[in-house]
């Protein structure tokens, strides 16, 4: 699983002119799932995501997570993340988990985060999605299930 989490003031996601997801302070998390993603990805992208100390304390130190500030989350799919850019000026997609894999794991990551008590709303899966957002800091990170950066 690949993740690109940004730490925002507010964020939200339209399809077809309707918000369908809306969140105050807190992480956007745009989600791709990658093909022979395991159960160990998927809980190191959970307990990453949840447990991330990108948030500042009293001392304006980065040291708190989301769960620590009450923060919500929005988690919008996003296959792009595993698009292959080394050959050519086309991205493959292989690497991207088929469709229907992607929704159930994209949709079990969004129920995982609520789990833990945090507030989480979602994108819409497969579908043209507007996003906007308030990036706070700006804070943007990668996160990659398998660690290959």
């Amino acid at each position: 699983m690949r993740a690109v989490v940004q730490r925002v003031r507010q964020a939200s996601v339209r399809v077809d002119g309707e918000t369908v997801g809306a969140i105050g302070m807190g992480l956007l998390v745009l989600l791709g799932v990658e093909q022979g993603d395991t159960e160990a990805d998927f809980t190191y992208m959970v307990d990453k995501v949840a447990g991330l100390r990108i948030f500042e304390d009293a001392a304006e130190k980065m040291n708190l997570s989301v769960e620590d500030v009450a923060g919500n989350v929005l988690v919008v799919s996003q296959f792009t993340l595993l698009g292959d850019c080394r050959k050519g000026r086309r991205p493959g997609f292989t690497d991207a988990a088929p469709p229907e894999q992607a929704r159930l794991t994209y949709l079990k990551f969004a129920k995982a985060l609520q789990d833990r008590g945090l507030t989480v709303a979602t994108g819409r899966f497969q579908a043209e999605m507007d996003v906007q957002l308030t990036n706070m800091g700006p804070v943007t990170l990668v996160i990659d299930s398998r660690k290959r950066f």
